[in-house]
């Protein structure tokens, strides 16, 4: 197939069941690998809510953990209807394909615009926000050129190369991965931007909750779904410290393309493109470098969806705790340091079920991190 040809995949959460699954990822410690290994655990997030007090607690939580409520939800909901948005589930249709396959990916998406550009593969273009005109040109041409071959542009609608990537493809589509909620864009002076992307052939996508002002340590979740919804991320000028490189190399670990544009060695804003040629990336003179990289990947079903069902049958795992003897165990096995589960699981020589529901029970008690990879470490007390 090539790019044009996409199709969408999945199956479409009931209202139920969107309600249930924004109440879990709204309550305290349930992230998305959490909100993961609960579903896969219990079956269907109802029966994961109801679990999650005993789980904190037998996780040595000093208070009760916060579950959000149905009212909440449903608020939440209305609110994103006014707005002329929804909330998109991993495994829909309407959910980007490649970005369900990431560790971490969100369990929901709220979206607003033309759902039909999630559909499409993507390719990631971003860049220096103190961008010279040079590389904001050269920037848009390629999101043209991608945009005309099928493709759907993905940036994080900041100044410089990602102003000029949207609007490049605001015709063919252009997916604007934001920090803070759909209501809350930054920056600012973009506004406007971003309302020639949802009113067009374009959608706005965010993880965070409506009202939610973006914060520094929200830009590198951006970029994560920069990179996760890409076949491959584009880099064009960045400096050496910059949230481009980020992008890069979480685009990396996903197993994505990733391409940079040359520069000047006299021109900080080409330190870092210069820098990712070096350690391997894929080498951008002219826009059809990047379609013609791109082409076989567009050949083959790579992403085949998980689909999001709650069947309605036992739990995967047994559902009887582990006692305390086992569960001190596993606790005595972690550390401040990350560990693979699995290397948890040949130390103890405990059931796989055990060991995954102890994590669960930590992770909601606040007293488990985890990392990139999978990995896990104990949240040391200060």
């Amino acid at each position: 197939m090539d790019a044009r040809s996409a199709r969408p995949k999945g199956i479409a959460l009931t209202e139920r069941q969107r309600i249930a699954w924004l109440r879990l990822i709204r309550s305290d410690n349930v992230g998305p690998a959490t909100f993961r290994d609960l579903i896969n655990h219990f079956g269907s997030a109802e029966t994961a809510l109801a679990a999650l007090p005993e789980l904190s607690a037998r996780g040595g939580a000093t208070r009760s953990i916060r579950i959000a409520t149905e009212s909440e939800a449903h608020r939440e909901l209305e609110e994103a209807q006014r707005f002329g948005a929804r909330f998109v589930g991993i495994g829909e249709p309407e959910y980007p394909q490649t970005l369900r396959h990431i560790d971490g990916a969100p369990p929901l998406l709220a979206a607003k615009g033309n759902l039909s550009a999630a559909i499409r593969p993507g390719v990631g273009i971003v860049g220096s926000r103190n961008a010279s005109i040079s590389g904001a040109k050269f920037a848009a041409m390629i999101a043209r050129h991608c945009g005309q071959a099928g493709y759907t542009v993905l940036s994080g609608l900041a100044r410089g190369i990602d102003t000029a990537a949207h609007r490049a493809s605001l015709e063919t589509g252009t997916i604007a991965a934001m920090a803070g909620g759909l209501d809350k864009p930054y920056p600012p002076e973009n506004t406007a931007l971003l309302e020639e992307i949802w009113n067009g052939n374009g959608l706005a996508i965010s993880e965070m909750p409506f009202g939610w002002e973006p914060r520094a340590r929200d830009f590198p979740r951006r970029n994560r779904l920069i990179a996760g919804a890409s076949l491959g991320v584009v880099v064009v000028e960045a400096a050496t410290r910059s949230g481009s490189l980020i992008t890069a190399r979480l685009a990396g670990e996903f197993g994505r393309l990733v391409f940079a544009v040359p520069g000047s060695p006299l021109d900080p804003r080409s330190q870092g493109t210069n820098e990712l040629l070096k350690d391997g990336a894929l080498i951008v003179t002219a826009p059809h470098d990047v379609v013609q990289a791109l082409a076989p990947l567009t050949q083959y079903d790579l992403f085949s969806p998980p689909l999001a069902e709650e069947p309605e049958q036992e739990p995967r795992f047994s559902l009887l705790p582990p006692d305390d003897s086992d569960r001190a165990r596993i606790v005595d096995a972690l550390g401040p340091t990350p560990t693979e589960i699995d290397d948890i699981i040949r130390h103890t020589e405990l059931a796989a079920s055990a060991v995954y529901l102890v994590l669960l029970e930590l992770d909601l008690a606040g007293r488990l991190h985890r990392h990139a990879g999978g990995l896990v470490s104990l949240a040391m007390d200060p």
